[in-house]
């Protein structure tokens, strides 16, 4: 049973929050190779993990705010989106910090933003 796509919905709320950071300057899109880097080990990690322990029956997916569309090895799509748009949205968020940390000491010492 699904009950919608509210997950896929609560992740794209993430991602239109954390695009500002990336119009401010954060440089994480403009990076693909890095924000691969990222990503590359934190979503074979989680989706093999999350594979075996639905394998193993240490948890399941019970469909409620899932779009019903099923990845291999019985995972959701929302849990491959959730692998990829967290770290996503926390690497903008630490770029973000980063940048305005930037802005506030150059503001200190007297040079422009």
């Amino acid at each position: 049973m699904t009950g919608g796509p509210t997950y896929l919905l609560v992740l794209t709320g993430c991602l239109l929050i954390t695009c500002p950071l990336e119009l401010l300057g954060a440089r994480v899109y403009r990076r693909p190779g890095r924000l691969v880097a990222v990503l590359v080990p934190v979503v074979v990690t989680f989706l093999l993990w999350d594979v075996l322990g639905v394998s193993l029956g240490h948890w399941s997916f019970p469909g409620v705010g899932l779009s019903g569309l099923v990845l291999p090895g019985d995972l959701p799509i929302e849990e491959l989106a959730f692998f990829l748009v967290v770290p996503t949205c926390a690497l903008l968020t630490w770029e973000g910090v980063g940048l305005v940390l930037g802005w506030s000491r150059r503001s200190r010492s007297g040079g422009a933003p």
